[in-house]
């Protein structure tokens, strides 16, 4: 029998970040670039669900409160359940909508959410008022955030009397979404014509929202307590696995995908991957794409210096030598920059490289080799600068900070501990090489800023990084060690040296790469096919 013809005309997102109203890493971005480009076709819907964080000020940023369909002038006001093992309890929430580049936005207004003032941790602040709320430290109560997210999406959905074609779910935060409207009497038959796709964001141990006690996981999440014990990855109840037999599961890069099922690496998400295989779930893989407008260094530095470059047709790149030649004049001293502690100096030499790193200070990113690489490149050689924006595990930046007083490397290191936006695009525009040698990277998204901005990735050729062309679109290494680190910098150094028209025509062919193959657009086509999947498999089901 041939496949029943199926549209894809409203869409749901469910996710923990959504673009500038809250972020916490690539996710936010993806969600957010993803649903503007699926809104412009006509005819087609598109909603996002997300928390209504502490740090949010709803009415300051355009939402409006949603009204009860059945209450004329009545705010929406439902309970949802949320039980505990020996305890039925229920908690309230309102929700905020608006609509933006012709998304429809809606925020869960709850007391739990209320309270936190990060997306996934605690701050200083918190610290300060609980001594137990550690900063930096992930929330207590994570995976009942994510039950009260899922559920209070699953309930706005009823109430608005909306029936999605797809249900799209972001990350553990929500992947048990699928396996609730396909298991719990009612919500199966209201959902019977939706389909669910599951992305799998970043599956390394501790991204996946698992829970050890698998009572609390029953009682919070409603499930039955054979499917939990189903659901289990190494003893803990795992929201993938949950999600995993009733969605279209897929991963950000079609390589980090293959890397999950087919090699060693899997052991970096505790074999969730190798797991996924043996249950026969197919993983398919969407290498992220990426808005160039968003990161256009034409329109970023006319309101930044007046001085516009265009990574495509500017020859000499005029606007990013005053780009950088701004940015090593404000870090020549200690002025200071809003939000963030400098550590060491840069002479302001705009002819000597400038290599940078934007990101979290983690074993994931591969700081330590980073770290070890520096401190081998600064004693053998004088010829190169690095900058690093970014905050993270409080060893790696004190290693970091040390080699910034170490007395070969004045001048010639700054770390600057924090995150800004704007800033970060100063980064950008002013570096001429952007390190990545992360120890794994689903997919990757700083190496598209940092192209679209004329600097060249050195990456560690894993998941999703492998679409940096070595010589072509940036530089690469196989092996994730100091000395293959140090080696791709030495090259990218020579050539800058030696060759400047082929460090010219490399920033070229990589924004021309991404504009043929990784913008949203194309992209998009791509998740449409997953939708269509879903629905499908739904019907049939």
């Amino acid at each position: 029998m041939a496949k029943q013809q199926v549209s894809i005309r409203e869409i749901w997102m469910v996710s923990r970040e959504y673009g500038s109203l809250a972020g916490a890493g690539g996710v936010k971005d993806v969600v957010s670039q993803l649903s503007v480009t699926l809104a412009r076709w006509s005819g087609r819907s598109v909603h996002v669900v997300l928390p209504c964080y502490g740090f949010m000020n709803p009415e300051v940023l355009g939402f409006k409160r949603v009204t009860d369909p059945l209450r004329s002038g009545k705010e929406l006001r439902f309970k949802v359940d949320l039980n505990y093992p020996e305890e039925e309890r229920r908690e309230e929430v309102t929700v905020w909508a608006t609509k933006q580049d012709r998304v429809n936005i809606y925020l869960i207004d709850s007391g739990r959410f209320r309270e936190k003032q990060s997306v996934y941790t605690y701050t200083a602040e918190e610290e300060a008022s609980f001594s137990w709320q550690k900063a930096g430290e992930g929330h207590v109560d994570y995976f009942a955030m994510n039950i009260l997210l899922q559920k209070a999406a699953i309930d706005l959905m009823i109430l608005l009397g909306a029936c999605p074609d797809v249900i799209h779910c972001h990350d553990g935060h929500t992947a048990v979404l699928p396996a609730m409207i396909s298991e719990q009497s009612g919500l199966r038959h209201y959902f019977r014509g939706t389909g669910c796709v599951v992305t799998i964001h970043n599956a390394g141990q501790g991204y996946h929202q698992e829970v050890s006690d698998l009572a609390f996981a029953q009682a919070n999440t409603g499930l039955s307590l054979s499917l939990i014990r189903r659901a289990r990855l190494d003893d803990c109840f795992d929201p993938f696995l949950a999600g995993a037999p009733y969605a279209v599961m897929n991963t950000v890069s079609e390589n980090y995908a293959r890397e999950l099922r087919e090699t060693v690496d899997d052991h970096l998400t505790g074999w969730l991957g190798h797991d996924l295989l043996k249950r026969n779930i197919v993983l398919e893989g969407v290498t992220n794409g990426i808005d160039p407008a968003t990161f256009s260094a034409q329109e970023y530095e006319k309101s930044y210096i007046a001085a516009g470059f265009d990574p495509l047709g500017d020859t000499a790149l005029e606007g990013k030598k005053k780009c950088k030649t701004a940015l090593l004049e404000q870090l020549a001293g200690k002025a200071g920059i809003p939000g963030i502690r400098q550590s060491g100096v840069l002479d302001p030499d705009p002819a000597a490289p400038l290599i940078t790193f934007i990101g979290r200070l983690s074993t994931q990113k591969g700081v330590t080799v980073l770290t070890g690489a520096l401190k081998k490149l600064l004693s053998e050689r004088d010829d190169f600068r690095f900058l690093l924006l970014g905050t993270g595990s409080r060893y790696d930046e004190q290693n970091l900070i040390e080699l910034t007083e170490k007395t070969d490397s004045q001048g010639r290191i700054c770390i600057l501990r924090g995150f800004d936006t704007i800033f970060a695009n100063k980064v950008y525009a002013a570096g001429d090489f952007f390190v990545i040698p992360s120890q794994y990277e689903p997919c990757g998204l700083t190496d598209f800023m940092a192209q679209l901005f004329g600097n060249l990735p050195i990456v560690h050729a894993v998941g999703g990084l492998v679409k940096v062309l070595d010589g072509k679109t940036g530089f690469s290494y196989e092996k994730q060690s100091v000395e293959a680190l140090c080696g791709a910098i030495e090259r990218a150094l020579s050539l800058f040296a030696n060759d400047p028209s082929a460090i010219r025509k490399m920033q070229r062919q990589a924004v021309e790469l991404i504009h043929e193959r990784y913008t949203w657009g194309t992209v998009s086509k791509e998740y449409l096919k997953l939708y269509k999947k879903a629905k499908h498999k739904k019907i049939a089901g």
